[in-house]
């Protein structure tokens, strides 16, 4: 059986984190692997896990009536899946699919979010860790735009 600290150790968002929190966090967790065409989550569904990519490569895709499922990013190795987690209701708005054969570490967000509520200093670390996250995809987002519209 796969350890699950030294896999989330390893990856960027939990580098640096203390051995205590991440033992903490591996708690949560359960190693999970995706087949090429497996939905890791769909747009309605309880956001129930929190992913932390190892390897291989997720489409994010919204659902287009004219056209169908339309990619908006694509998640490699060293990413993560599942922001949605820290505001209820706790739904995917959007599908993850699996490109290619992926492997994750599933957190279960219910207890993490225990977890984090039991050890605020857990939760610090994890909102300083998120709050980082979101900074660098605004800015993606935002090189995304100007490349789609030119402005």
């Amino acid at each position: 059986m796969e350890t699950i600290e030294p896999l989330l150790a390893a990856h960027p968002f939990f580098k640096g984190m203390t051995p205590q929190h991440l033992a903490a966090v591996a708690a949560c967790g359960r190693p999970v692997q995706f087949k090429a065409g497996d939905f890791l989550c769909r747009g309605v569904e309880e956001a129930l896990d929190f992913y932390v990519i190892l390897s291989g490569s997720v489409s994010v895709e919204i659902f287009s009536a004219r056209r169908g499922p339309v990619t908006t990013t694509t998640l490699e190795e060293g990413e993560e899946l599942g922001w949605l987690w820290l505001d209820k209701p706790f739904h995917w708005h959007l599908d993850a699919r699996a490109r290619q054969v992926t492997r994750v570490v599933a957190l279960e967000v219910k207890a993490l979010m225990q977890k984090c509520e039991d050890d605020h200093d857990l939760g610090y670390d994890v909102m300083k860790r998120y709050a980082h996250h979101l900074a660098v995809q605004f800015r993606v987002t935002k090189l995304q735009l100007v490349d789609m519209y030119g402005t």
